[in-house]
């Protein structure tokens, strides 16, 4: 080979090595931008070369060739779902009904229990604040007016001296109101019989005598429909719609739920600690009584006490000297 023709392979061989580094530099830096982990090294000439309309008609018509178009305006809307989304959950997330909805439920079922503030004698109590949001449909009696007395008696307890108490009643020619309880019934038919024959009145006390601040809706329906049922099984009648809640323990709630069942839930206005026994015996009742008694009296006495019994006739005696008139419940109107 002449010196010539060295020159020339050697010039041709220099040409071919700068032409293929030239290559390797215009690759390389495309690959790395789509594929960021080797997994996808693969794929990435079509990634890399869909946005270049240049190089080759194949990769137009490629489907992978539109979704990049679409990722663009696609990207952009995602703008517009920040603004419509970012206000509505923070509307939704504290939506005015989810803090409200409990309220009136909470505030329907905080627990009371009845009582009065008693005055001199002759002197019409002070009842509850509560009684002053009691609405028309929440039917309720405490008290009346003018110079009667109700003498309401509470059986849901132990039934102890029926001849004394029935015996004091008559003699007296008082017509007293009856709120028993129906299991009280169920194991003594005799005791409603004998009550219903002289004429007093009977209203509902519940079935079981229990707490309806600790009973659901369907619980208490149930407590008061039985006994309706049992009452006139017994009597052949339907009872008065007159109610007491068992130890005097009701809530908003339930007020409207036992009116809205057609009853007239009755409270007091004299009361006392008759389910304990009485240091001064029959004395304490009487008393009791006597120094509370004043025009409209709604008086509550539970059948267990034994001093009750003890006192019922001097009680009814002294209570008509004063010149009062014993009625029964379904002549009281909710006070005004």
């Amino acid at each position: 080979m002449t010196p010539i023709t060295k020159s020339a392979a050697l010039l041709i061989l220099l040409s071919a090595t700068l032409v293929g580094c030239a290559d390797k530099s215009l690759v390389s830096p495309a690959a790395e931008a789509v594929t960021p982990s080797p997994q996808t090294t693969a794929k990435a000439p079509t990634k890399a070369e869909s946005p270049k309309p240049t190089p080759t008609p194949t990769s137009t018509p490629k489907p992978s060739a539109t979704p990049i178009p679409t990722p663009t305006p696609t990207a952009a809307p995602s703008a517009t779902p920040h603004p419509t989304t970012a206000p509505s959950p923070s509307a939704s997330a504290k939506p005015a009904a989810d803090t409200t909805k409990p309220k009136p439920t909470a505030g329907d079922k905080v627990p009371y229990s009845w009582y009065y503030m008693k005055k001199k004698t002759g002197q019409v109590p002070d009842f509850p604040k509560e009684t002053k949001s009691f609405t028309a449909d929440q039917k309720a009696v405490w008290v009346g007016t003018g110079k009667k007395v109700y003498l309401t008696i509470d059986a849901g307890g132990p039934l102890i001296e029926v001849d004394l108490m029935l015996k004091s009643l008559k003699e007296n020619g008082v017509k007293a109101n009856f709120f028993i309880s129906g299991n009280n019934i169920k194991k003594n038919p005799d005791y409603l019989k004998r009550v219903v024959e002289d004429g007093h009145f009977v209203a509902n006390h519940t079935m079981t005598h229990n707490d309806f601040n600790e009973l659901s809706d369907d619980q208490i329906r149930k407590e008061i429909t039985d006994f309706e049922a049992l009452y006139k099984k017994l009597t052949g009648k339907e009872v008065e719609k007159y109610f007491r809640f068992p130890y005097g323990h009701y809530n908003m709630h339930n007020l409207s739920l036992v009116s809205s069942m057609g009853y007239t839930s009755v409270f007091w206005s004299t009361a006392m600690k008759d389910w304990e026994p009485r240091a001064n015996g029959a004395e304490d009742p009487y008393n009791d009584i006597m120094n509370n008694l004043h025009d409209g009296n709604v008086i509550l006495m539970h059948q267990g006490s034994l001093e009750n019994m003890q006192a019922l006739s001097r009680i009814c005696k002294e209570i008509k000297k004063k010149g009062y008139e014993f009625a029964l419940v379904n002549d009281l109107q909710p006070p005004k």
